[in-house]
């Protein structure tokens, strides 16, 4: 039997079905069985032609390339082993990657439709897609590799065969600084002869609509798409076929194309005449490979029922809310017109989809109605498919009418479309309903990972930072996020304002940072959402172990606190005018004058109803707690930060305003009881989770939680920024069995009674359908889904230990309950597999822990004895 051997060899970019990497990718893999956590290793890299080479490194995260930086196209295997003074274990498997075009080598030129000035001019929404096209002939072809990339959104065929298997690409960026490309093995679809390569391309998100108010994405004016096909003859030559200005463009069966609004196809439409493309007609930045994995059509779903309304239209009900299309087979004869819309709820006396739940109205403005509308229109050829992969929808249901009535179950499937995320953990217990809470928490998430975390995949469809930076820390036990979390850090680096400030949501196709819009201008700058910037890249090093995202994102951190110092400094809320004209001396530190979102959707009553013909009256309200508390929070993160940067000046100074900033808020919003000026549930979670009632004072802080839950019939009073700490909080200050009492309330607002009410994903708000039937806002939204990581790290009991990195430290400490008798779970650590299951039998607790190569493991027994193991199996008792 051989030794053990490294394994799960990675690249940190993504790619198609193999990695495509820039010129430097980083090495990772899992070290084996009996490694020690010093250990050495040895690389042997085999890249293109060049001789093999060996590396000897001390680590296996985040390894830095240890060869001369990699060519355009340059195919590589590599290999690893543990490397000692006597004796070497066996080498991994090889691992293939491949550097993709550099951006310095593309030779291709950037080429427009040629009507497209003219569509420039129509509303987004109402645009089509359109063809480009060229033709060449070719001998007989060894290897393929067409390398593409838009200003829109495209799919590339080599005769008639798709490229690749991105849905939606090049994806969701910042398009003014960030553009990243795609490549796809088409050794197969290129023919001896006459060949034809042709580009779709529509508006995507660089020219579509925008958020909840549909606003025009303002990246640019004029779509264009760039493309190469590099071929290796069998002859030994080489030849690249590139977009130019020999290219056509025609007009598509794609009558309509917009991400939000839905997609038009009229099967019967002809190509039209052929025109000439415009050649670099646009700009755009250096083209780049992105370390996010694609989006990809990831799980079909079949209609759980169909059924015939009235009107003659069809309720496709699928079972599940999720992000992606429907793929229909049967268009009926030639002109049939087949109509679909797509929701997430039906009206409880009709039975018909409803969707004025998500229709949007800005005070002084008309009604935005929301709209997710496709349509088909046969030309009754065998085998017709319509599959709108230029749109993508958030929904369950979807309501189809056209003018006969065939309509068969079989004809339908839902295609479940998000980013190919890896999965890292999973979660059971005794109890079905909290089985069924993780699942829609992670159906939740799963629908807004489409290429960016949005809010919601209805409604708007963006990147708010706020809603990312409380979920992280339950997305990294679901999923392995790093590469889609560096690469959406990049667009809120690109999109971040001259004065510091990280807008409200990246990318920013409104484009907030050239101040197009007062009132976004006003509301951007908040806390929580802001603080994204330090806290998304903290819990992705702590997690991963990755230096670098700390440094990719220092320079962004360090603007956004010192933005936030300057305005808490300089800008004071009236309420603190009116009590004193001048500052008193620690209102420096009070984050007060500038807007802030707050503790979003808190259960209805949980604050004043705002008065009466007032509704933006809560805009104005003092949210100097909420402020204060996530300025010191980021603050000592971002000193943290500066010393594993080794920038000490910047760590102590950081550290100083952190204190200075918990004394104002202790100050101001914490008596000498333990009582908050604010006195809400989640003043009582942010003072315990981020450490700012003082020791003597957390028991205090802690009944007066208690109490709050207690005056709220044990119901929970938190929004947004806070529940996803009100659990832990509890358990963690010896109130574990109020915290399973909130976790198993039944009645509004609870988790579990949304999903009583029918939820198959997390809420946007807490009574996102009311005890009528009614829907209210969105019902895809993750923020609130964070209460999985409870059931993680209480239920199952597993976390990290505090101050361990990639998890080379961690705590087992179930926390049962009468209603939870057994527990078992995975986590895909860095180091390994983590496993822990255990059960009370006799109010006994047995337990088993699978600990990974180089990882500790302290095991906290119900009397609060601690026990350490190493590597390998632990159990108890023994």
């Amino acid at each position: 039997m051989s030794a053990p051997a490294p394994y799960a060899l990675a690249i940190d970019f993504g790619g198609d079905h193999v990695p495509v990497s820039g010129s430097s990718p980083r090495l990772s893999w899992n070290p084996p069985v009996g490694t020690q956590a010093d250990a050495a290793y040895e690389v042997e890299i085999r890249a293109g032609d060049r001789p093999s080479l060996t590396a000897v490194v001390s680590s296996h995260l985040y390894v830095a390339w240890p060869a001369a930086p990699l060519s355009s196209g340059e195919c590589v295997r590599w290999r690893v082993r543990v490397h000692g003074e006597t004796a070497d274990t066996s080498w991994s498997t090889w691992h293939d990657f491949e550097a993709g075009l550099l951006d310095e080598d593309w030779t291709a030129r950037w080429i427009t439709p040629a009507d497209d000035p003219d569509l420039a001019g129509l509303a987004p929404g109402t645009r089509p897609a359109r063809f480009l096209r060229t033709t060449f002939t070719t001998t007989e072809v060894t290897r393929a590799r067409l390398y593409a990339t838009a200003l829109g959104v495209y799919e590339a065929y080599l005769n008639g065969e798709r490229a690749g298997t991105v849905e939606l690409a090049p994806g969701s960026t910042s398009y003014d600084r960030t553009l990243y490309a795609q490549a796809a093995d088409v050794t197969s679809s290129v023919r001896q002869g006459a060949n034809t390569i042709e580009i779709l391309l529509s508006d995507g998100w660089y020219r579509g609509q925008v958020g909840a108010f549909r606003k025009p994405a303002e990246w640019g004016e004029l779509r264009a798409a760039r493309l190469e096909l590099h071929l290796e003859l069998a002859d030994g030559t080489r030849r690249v076929i590139r977009t130019d200005g020999h290219w056509t463009s025609t007009v598509s069966p794609l009558l309509r194309a917009d991400l939000m609004d839905g997609q038009i196809t009229d099967f019967r439409a002809s190509g039209g005449p052929e025109r000439p493309v415009l050649v670099d007609a646009v700009s755009a930045p250096p083209i780049d490979w992105s370390p996010a994995p694609p989006v990809r059509r990831i799980e079909d779903r079949p209609v759980d029922s169909l059924t015939r309304l009235p009107s003659g239209a069809w309720i496709a009900d699928f079972g599940q809310n999720a992000s992606g299309w429907i793929s229909l087979t049967d268009l009926g004869p030639a002109g049939t017109r087949t109509v679909i819309d797509y929701g997430e709820h039906l009206d409880p006396d009709s039975g018909d989809l409803t969707t004025s739940h998500l229709d949007c109205q800005r005070t002084g403005d008309p009604v935005t109605v929301f709209v997710q509308h496709d349509e088909a229109v046969s030309s009754g050829a065998p085998g017709e498919v319509f599959e709108p992969r230029h749109t993508v929808h958030g929904f369950r249901y979807a309501r189809l009418a056209r003018g006969d009535a065939r309509l068969a179950a079989s004809s339908l499937t839902m295609r479940v479309v998000h980013t190919d995320l890896r999965p890292a953990g999973d979660f059971a217990c005794s109890h079905p309903d909290l089985n069924r809470l993780h699942e829609v928490a992670r159906w939740s998430f799963r629908g807004n990972a489409v290429d960016v975390p949005t809010d919601c995949p209805t409604r708007e469809r963006i990147g708010w930072t706020g809603d990312y930076q409380v979920f992280l820390p339950s997305s990294v036990r679901l999923y392995d996020v790093s590469g889609f979390s560096r690469k959406w850090l990049r667009s809120v680096r690109d999109d971040q304002l001259d004065d510091g400030r990280i807008a409200n949501f990246s990318p920013d196709g409104r484009r907030i940072k050239l101040r197009g819009d007062r009132r976004l201008d006003m509301m951007t700058g908040s806390a929580g959402w802001g603080d994204a910037v330090v806290l998304v890249p903290w819990e992705l090093y702590v997690t991963y172990g990755d230096r670098q995202v700390l440094a990719e994102n220092w320079h962004a951190m360090v603007r956004w606190i010192d933005w936030a110092l300057a305005t808490a400094r300089t800008a004071r809320h009236p309420s603190r005018v009116a009590r004193s004209a001048a500052p008193l001396p620690h209102e420096e530190f009070i984050w007060d004058g500038s807007f802030h979102w707050g503790e979003w959707c808190e259960p209805k009553g949980s604050l004043p109803a705002p008065p009466p013909g007032d509704p933006d009256a809560w805009m104005r309200t003092d949210k100097g707690e909420v402020g204060t508390a996530f300025l010191y929070r980021s603050t000592a993160t971002l000193a943290r930060v500066a010393h594993v940067l080794g920038r000490e000046v910047e760590a102590a100074r950081y550290d100083e305003l952190a204190e200075r900033i918990k004394a104002a808020w202790r100050t101001e919003f914490l008596d000498a009881r333990g009582r908050t000026t604010v006195d809400t549930q989640s003043s009582y979670v942010r003072a315990l989770a981020y450490g700012l009632a003082p020791e003597a004072l957390r028991d205090a802080a802690v009944t007066r939680l208690t109490e709050l839950i207690a005056a709220a019939d044990t119901h929970l009073g938190t929004g947004f920024l806070s529940s996803a700490h009100l659990l832990p909080a509890l358990a963690d200050n010896g109130h574990a069995d109020l915290a399973y009492r909130l976790l198993l309330q039944r009645t509004s607002p609870s988790w579990l009674g949304m999903l009583d009410r029918g939820a198959t994903t997390i809420w946007e708000e807490w009574d996102g359908v009311d005890e009528h039937g009614t829907a209210h806002e969105s019902l895809n939204h993750y923020s609130k889904g964070a209460v999985i990581g409870f059931l993680h790290t209480h239920t199952l009991g597993l976390r990290q230990a505090e101050d361990s990195i990639a998890w080379e430290r961690f705590i087992v400490a179930p926390v049962p309950n009468a209603s939870v008798t057994w527990a078992r779970g995975t986590y895909e650590s860095p180091r390994g597999t983590i496993a822990v299951d255990w059960h009370t039998e006799n109010d006994a607790l047995h337990l088993t822990v699978d600990v990974p190569p180089t990882c500790t493991a302290t095991v906290v027994l119900p009397d609060g004895k601690e026990l350490t193991t190493g590597p390998g199996r632990f159990r108890y008792p023994n």
